[in-house]
């Protein structure tokens, strides 16, 4: 059987992506140190027999025993309300956690294919953001610490594909939702869908013309799978072209949960972009890939769970205790 490394895989998406490579009938060794993912995500697969876990910070030496085929790093905040609390962490796993990473990949000679983000283009001032579109990144921001870990994270990549040879693959994520999304992670999906449940009233941002574009999280694992095994080694853009002004995605969120909340505004968070949206041609012509599953199917799927969870999950706040992962 072939073998991969997934990290971060009590994630959201590497948790889906554990599900995805068990599937195809690879062994799967899931590592996660559950700085922002949670056991929950991958409960069901305790006792699958073609799957490991190992708890463990990439920022730390990673020791593999025996063979390896590829490693799919996903380790990450990927949150503001996250990377802002923990902002050296999440530096320090988008370097220190990737070069780890392509070293445990160049000593076992396996394919490394690292998780990259649309944050990249920063606030862009090109619509919609192509990948040879070098971004509007504010370095010295307060989501600096995010967009600038995850452009380094491609530059080393890049470093080692051209110095040792060594494979590497990079996709450039752009807003994914579904099952296992944390409910209070601080981004627009999970928050519209908790405030409907909880019977508040929606909290837009800034007066809501910002626009986003959202891609399914199974559409997602399947453009991330197929970049995996294909032979393009620059970074790809995945996700869905669809766009939509976030005060247009509130209205949808009421019709959908039938509720009747009203829409508050609030002041819009520094270096908040204000156009999301990723062309999508080179996935299509490279990898034969585009989403398949519409918003209003895939936001279903994802209110249904949400309301699956528990009362207390549902108001639980968000207070996460970082103290254990902070080192320096």
């Amino acid at each position: 059987m072939k073998k991969v490394l997934i990290t971060g895989a009590a994630g959201f998406l590497g948790s889906h992506l554990c599900d995805k490579f068990l599937l195809e009938g690879f062994y799967v060794i899931g590592m996660d140190n559950f700085i922002t993912g949670t056991a929950k995500n991958i409960q069901h697969l305790r006792d699958n027999n073609n799957f490991e876990f190992i708890e463990h910070d990439v920022t730390e030496h990673i020791t593999i025993d025996g063979k390896l085929d590829y490693v799919l790093h996903f380790a990450s905040p990927a949150s503001p309300i996250d990377y802002l609390k923990i902002p050296i962490q999440t530096l320090k796993v988008g370097s220190l956690g990737t070069h780890n990473c392509l070293g445990l990949a160049k000593a076992k000679k396996a394919r490394l294919l690292i998780a990259s983000t649309s944050e990249v283009y920063g606030d862009p001032l090109v619509h919609p953001q192509t990948e040879d579109y070098y971004g509007n990144v504010n370095a010295i921001g307060p989501r600096g610490v995010y967009d600038e870990a995850k452009r380094f994270q491609e530059s080393i990549t890049m470093a080692y594909h051209r110095f040792h040879g060594l494979e590497t693959r990079i996709v450039r994520i752009f807003n994914t939702y579904g099952p296992r999304m944390r409910l209070n992670d601080g981004r627009v999906i999970p928050t519209f869908m908790g405030q409907a449940l909880r019977d508040e009233d929606l909290t837009v941002f800034g007066d809501g013309s910002q626009t986003r574009s959202f891609c399914y999280v199974d559409d997602q694992i399947d453009g991330i799978f197929k970049l995996l095994f294909s032979d393009y080694v620059y970074p790809v853009n995945i996700g869905n072209p669809h766009e939509i002004s976030i005060k247009d995605f509130a209205e949808e969120i009421i019709k959908l949960t039938r509720t009747d909340q009203k829409i508050i505004f609030k002041d819009l968070p520094v270096n908040d972009p204000l156009q999301r949206k990723p062309d999508i041609s080179l996935a299509k012509r490279i990898l034969n890939w585009e989403p398949k599953i519409h918003r209003e199917e895939g936001m279903k799927k994802t209110f249904e769970y949400f309301k699956s969870l528990t009362r207390e999950e549902l108001y639980k706040s968000e207070h996460r205790d970082f103290s254990k992962h902070i080192k320096a």
